[in-house]
């Protein structure tokens, strides 16, 4: 079905014969409306008679997206916001929520913003710095998206978070029944990390890794990240050459060393941190786009296969208890240890839940219930899992045969 948002006007829409096609210079063969049917489309509105306006339907069939924005997509090179860029951005969501997407937003920018209003002594160290810019600048930010997304009749909230409010499920739910019940209502939820209170341990690697997070939360079909680059590079981006490996699936080990390391003018993170956050939620069964976000009309083109960038393969759909399961590293309490043949038996795709027998050590406590990390002879991560009881009882079950699973397959994430 085709909806089309025009306020005053009353459009009617035309399945125009091939001639006048021919005719207004606006046929696309591949996109021929074919025995009427609408394909990828393309139609034409007539309004009160007048010239015709071409609308473009979304060729991918995305009913949920996050997009993630960075810092250096939103910000100048004097390091203030880059206004006309973010006005751009809110148009094209605004565009994509039009054709029913609903929409996510994990945006960048606020000690930017904050360096807009204020100016800081250098005698300030680095996280106070941060705490003060942060905390004045996200007023800024957040009301200069609500500025640009009123024009569309759109409303935007602001939803900001720490690193503990998805070690904990009982919080983790209720941010994702927040978000929900924003789309419910046509709210575009706009996502950043508190940097007021997150210092230190606390903080996420970057927003890349807080976009993975609340893809995997909200179920969404895909995870947009846009940076300043057009995505992954067989080479460095800077020798000619070098092209973009515009597809990607499984896990491919030596990706990095395609990667240049260094991390973003404003940012924390880089291209690393992307990549190793893209696997990890293709392999929770999510689409994955790099892209350009300094493009114009980026978004647009990427939803309508328009765009060299790079696509990480989805993998099969994880369950949502898996999803939360694969970003709470941080919150493990203990540690086990397997042997290769364990391993090997978890990791072969197969339902397989963990079994005593293969348990050789139990390297620090935990509950019942408690996140814990599995891992290999090597001390190299297998997975994650929600122990179904404490370490003290697992202990005494090390090695013997016909003993209760230390982790049911249904809760095992596995990181190979």
């Amino acid at each position: 079905m085709v909806r089309f948002f025009m306020e005053g006007y009353r459009p009617t829409l035309l399945l125009p014969r091939k001639a006048e096609f021919l005719q207004s210079g606006l046929l696309n063969k591949r996109l021929w409306l074919n025995n009427h049917r609408l394909k990828n489309l393309i139609g034409l509105i007539k309004i009160d008679g007048k010239l015709p306006h071409q609308i473009v339907v979304m060729k991918l069939g995305y009913k949920k997206i996050v997009v993630k924005v960075g810092s250096n997509v939103i910000t100048q090179a004097n390091g203030l916001p880059d206004e006309y860029r973010i006005q751009h951005l809110v148009n094209q969501l605004a565009e994509i929520k039009k054709h029913g997407i609903e929409v996510i937003l994990v945006s960048s920018g606020a000690v930017a913003s904050g360096r807009s209003l204020i100016k800081v002594s250098e005698k300030q160290d680095a996280v106070t710095t941060r705490q003060l810019l942060a905390a004045i600048g996200q007023v800024k930010l957040i009301n200069t998206y609500a500025s640009f997304f009123e024009p569309h009749k759109i409303k935007c909230a602001q939803v900001l978070v720490t690193k503990e409010d998805f070690r904990d499920r009982a919080h983790y739910l209720n941010m994702k029944n927040c978000m929900q019940i924003l789309l419910q209502n046509e709210v575009i939820p706009v996502v950043n990390e508190n940097d007021v209170v997150s210092v230190t341990e606390l903080m996420f690697t970057d927003n890349d890794e807080l976009a993975g997070l609340i893809a995997s939360m909200l179920n969404a079909d895909a995870l947009v990240i846009l940076s300043n680059v057009n995505g992954i590079y067989n080479g460095d981006p800077k020798i000619p050459g070098s092209e973009v490996i515009e597809e990607i699936s499984g896990s491919v080990s030596n990706l990095a060393s395609f990667i240049q390391t260094g991390k973003s003018q404003f940012g924390r993170g880089g291209m690393v941190t992307k990549s190793t956050m893209a696997q990890k939620v293709a392999k929770l069964g999510i689409t994955v786009h790099i892209a350009n976000g300094t493009t114009d009309n980026v978004l647009t083109a990427l939803l309508n296969q328009n765009l060299v960038h790079t696509r990480f393969v989805p993998e099969k759909i994880k369950s949502g208890k898996k999803k939360w399961i694969a970003h709470s590293e941080t919150a493990a309490t203990g540690t086990v240890k397997l042997n290769d043949g364990a391993k090997n038996v978890l990791t072969s795709g197969k339902a397989t839940s963990l079994l005593p027998v293969g348990i050789i050590e139990i390297q620090t406590d935990f509950l019942k219930g408690d996140i814990i990390k599995i891992i290999d002879e090597q001390n190299q991560l297998i997975g994650l899992g929600i122990a179904e009881y404490s370490s003290d009882k697992a202990r005494e079950r090390i090695g013997q045969k016909k003993q209760k699973a230390l982790v049911h397959y249904d809760y095992f994430y596995s990181a190979i």
